[in-house]
């Protein structure tokens, strides 16, 4: 994997993010309304299914969650209404702000908010014995996701979960995004899948793994794996969905569900994982 990435400043990556916060655009009501809010999370379960099955908000009722790249607070919300006592940091403002407003829309008040640096959570936070440590789509998007992902396992309790979800190289998404934008150039693969991973064009890092180089990275952090998996192919015209239809692209909409399942746990963009400290 190249290490162009490790050169990258934090600086910039927190820019991007602030410029445009993930999924912001998943609502055309006024940003920040309870109607908005409402609507990014429906939209947002919809796509992704396979979240609340992965997080299983209600089994961290009482517990102690610490959620890394909260975005705008979409699980972090779920997490605090499950019943867990929430701790969601990012690297965003923009994001912090943003979710900060949606637990007071909500009332909820069982949740703390961090600005912080994934690769140096330990200089940020003191507590250090978390049930579980959650991060949907976010390490991957730092210089060094082996320093972060340290940093998240010497934040959890011995026995404690680890749960985990970052890209997958071998994937539709990836063959998509090297055939439509990077003219088949595989030799600069990392490169291209950064420019365009996001909806926001020009990502400043954005690595993705195999499940065997995941799982390697999550065993050197001190944690056993318990299971990994793949999900979650976009099926939606991109002109239509913008507008907040969703019509799904001809060669999906052709082939039976079944056989979509079947791509989508081999070819997702999404490789999630779930560990335990030891």
């Amino acid at each position: 994997m190249n290490s162009y990435f490790r050169e990258v400043s934090i600086g910039s990556v927190r820019d991007f993010w602030n410029n445009r916060p993930c999924n912001i655009r998943h609502s055309p009501k006024p940003v920040g309304s309870l109607e908005y809010f409402n609507e990014v999370e429906a939209r947002k379960y919809f796509v992704e299914p396979h979240i609340p099955r992965f997080a299983d908000f209600s089994r961290w009722a009482g517990k102690r969650v610490l959620e890394i790249g909260c975005g705008i607070g979409t699980d972090t919300i779920n997490f605090a209404r499950a019943g867990a006592e929430v701790t969601a940091v990012d690297l965003s403002e923009k994001s912090l702000e943003l979710a900060r407003k949606r637990a007071e829309l909500f009332g909820l008040n069982n949740i703390t908010f961090i600005q912080a640096d994934v690769e140096q959570l330990t200089r940020t936070m003191t507590a250090k014995d978390f049930d579980l440590v959650y991060s949907f789509g976010v390490i991957h998007h730092t210089p060094n996701p082996e320093i972060g992902l340290a940093q998240m396992a010497a934040l959890l309790r011995p026995g404690g979960t680890l749960k985990l979800m970052v890209y997958h190289r071998y994937s539709w998404k990836v063959l998509s995004i090297v055939a439509t934008h990077g003219r088949c150039a595989f030799w600069d693969i990392d490169r291209i899948i950064a420019r365009h991973s996001e909806a926001q064009e020009g990502c400043p890092v954005t690595y993705a793994y195999s499940p065997r180089r995941l799982r390697k990275m999550v065993e050197k952090a001190g944690c056993r794996v318990e299971d990994i998996f793949v999900e979650h192919i976009f099926p939606w015209r991109i002109p239509d969905y913008v507008q907040y239809h969703y019509k799904k692209v001809w060669y999906f909409a052709a082939i039976p569900p079944a056989v979509f399942r079947w791509l989508e746990r081999r070819f997702g963009w999404h490789l999630c994982i779930t560990a335990v400290k030891a």
